[in-house]
């Protein structure tokens, strides 16, 4: 059984854990029950007619059920952001809060789902028979390399979006602040030479993303050095990026990725010595974004970067997936969209980024609660949904 790595010390008079007492979800009814005349409206025998239209014709769900304004938030609680494997239970308050900010920035109601892990097929099956109640599919903190081939699946079964955010979250706002970034330096994304640590779902979802933007010279490493593909002991995922990655051929550590590298873009949890981070090109831009601490604390890397993000809230620049889960799947959603596509992706970035009319070294993304980012984001996303008969070809991490 998954077990946290600390325990804290639970104090039922604390602010936090006040906050979280009775969860942070409810449910209410959309329509009133005030006599016997709506009751057999909202249920027997009104209800019979809308159920068997809806059987004779499925789509008529979106329109007579809460079905297209519902999201599962479905985690195994492999891999929650910054405590690792601790659970269903242990992630449960996670998914509620992703639930929250669903409703609260772009209307959506969702429904936190955690189930027990198990194989790759034994979750994608799980989930496929639940699909039906849900307008989409929110996949979260589910461990790599599972989370690649879960996702892939689940958007080959399904006609509905598909969209795990810790990947593709993480990637749409790095690009975006990436997008500002080259900006106010002057440069160009196809110029850079960046540097992604870490080869997991996030690592994985940003190089991906960089390049289809347009980023030609991306270096990969994990946790023993560059990804190249003679090392022998690269998993499937991280041998395809092996082969799409790192275009000057080098090899070792870290520190020889980092040496003359515009971007460093920080997706894995580690610590990167001062010294490492000094041997960027001058004007760096460095992208530490793991939670709570850092992969290079703010105040280091401003000693050797031009711009510096992280993913608090505590220091400028944060790259909060915020900024794109709620906008992308309200412009799915209200498109009718049977996926969430690589253009859509793009698109979104692009919104982001464009929310801030000025940007500086100290502003390159919008806050989270800047006015108009999730409308911003689903009318980008809207015009390039693809509805039914309209797929894009999967691809795999």
């Amino acid at each position: 059984m998954a077990a946290s790595p600390h325990v804290p010390y639970v104090d039922p008079e604390s602010p936090v854990f006040r906050a979280h007492e009775g969860g942070k979800l409810g449910v209410h009814a959309t329509k009133p029950l005030r006599d016997r005349d709506d009751l057999s409206l909202l249920y027997t025998p009104g209800v019979a007619e809308v159920s068997l239209a809806i059987a004779a014709d499925p789509a008529l769900s979106t329109r007579y059920t809460a079905r297209g304004n519902t999201v599962a938030v479905i985690s195994d609680g492999t891999a929650v952001l910054g405590l690792g494997d601790i659970g269903p239970l242990g992630a449960m308050p996670v998914m509620e809060g992703k639930a929250v900010l669903f409703k609260h920035f772009a209307g959506i109601d969702a429904i936190p789902v955690v189930m027990e892990s198990g194989s790759v097929d034994e979750l994608v099956e799980a989930i496929a028979r639940i699909a039906p109640s849900f307008g989409g599919i929110n996949l979260e903190d589910i461990s790599a390399p599972r989370c690649f081939d879960i996702e892939e699946q689940l958007k080959e079964r399904l006609d509905i979006p598909v969209f795990h955010d810790d990947q593709h979250g993480t990637a749409i706002v790095v690009l975006a602040g990436l997008m500002n970034a080259v900006a106010v330096l002057g440069r160009a994304l196809a110029d850079l030479r960046v540097v992604v640590s870490g080869a997991g779902a996030a690592g994985v979802a940003v190089t991906r993303l960089l390049q289809r933007a347009g980023v030609r010279d991306v270096v990969v490493c994990d946790s023993r050095g560059i990804l190249v593909p003679a090392r022998q002991d690269l998993t499937g995922h991280k041998s395809r990026l092996a082969a799409s990655t790192n275009p000057r051929g080098l090899s070792g550590r870290l520190a020889t990725a980092l040496e003359g590298a515009d971007v460093f873009v920080g997706v894995s949890g580690g610590t990167v010595p001062e010294h490492e981070v000094a041997l960027m090109a001058p004007d760096a831009m460095v992208f530490a974004l793991a939670n709570p601490t850092p992969e290079v604390h703010p105040e280091v890397a401003r000693r050797h970067a031009a711009i510096v993000a992280t993913g608090r809230s505590d220091f400028p620049n944060q790259i909060n997936n915020v900024l794109a889960f709620p906008g992308i799947f309200r412009g799915a959603l209200d498109a009718g969209a049977t996926q969430i596509t690589e253009a859509m992706k793009l698109a979104a970035a692009r919104a982001i980024a464009d929310l801030v009319e000025e940007p500086t070294v100290d502003r390159i993304v919008p806050s989270v609660f800047q006015e108009g980012v999730a409308e911003a984001v689903a009318a980008a996303v809207r015009e390039l949904a693809p509805t039914a008969g309209h797929r894009e070809r999967p691809v795999l991490g």
